[in-house]
Parts: C-alpha cells; sequence; structure tokens
C-alpha cells in the first residue's frame, strides 16, 4: 500500500515547530514504492552531529506512531 504524501506532509508539519525552536526545520522530498519517506533537514538540523537521533526519535518514531506502514525514514 502507497503511502500518502499529503498525509506524511501533515504530520511532519506537526514536528516542525519543533525542528525551527532549535533553528532547524525539515522538507518532505519524496514517498517512495518501498514506503520509505525521503527528507531533508534544513538549516541548523541540517549537518548537525544529531541530526541521525532527531531523524530516529522525533521524526521516524512519529511517523511510524501515525502512519504504521512507514519503513523508513531516510535523510537526502
Amino acid at each position: 500500500m502507497a503511502l500518502d504524501k499529503a498525509k506524511v506532509q501533515e504530520i511532519l508539519d506537526t514536528i516542525r515547530p519543533r525542528l525551527q525552536a532549535d533553528g532547524g526545520d525539515i522538507e518532505l522530498i519524496d514517498v517512495n514504492d518501498r514506503n520509505e519517506v525521503v527528507v531533508a533537514l534544513q538549516g541548523a538540523c541540517r549537518g548537525c552531529p544529531m541530526s541521525q537521533f532527531t531523524l530516529a526519535t522525533q521524526v521516524e518514531c512519529v511517523l511510524k506512531e501515525a502512519m504504521p506502514e512507514v519503513s523508513a525514514v531516510v535523510p537526502q
């Protein structure tokens, strides 16, 4: 079952304020046929040594909780 890109964007929009509070942001790049969500971290999050932790604990967990069919969140 393919992921609904609009629904993924809605969920990312709920996460965005947390990232923006630290000077960062996130952009949805794509949702592929393997149910992976491809994102680009921006601002302070881009290149931050903690970015993988942020993706795993804040982005991927929230997405998978709301949409269990998400297989992974992949940084671009």
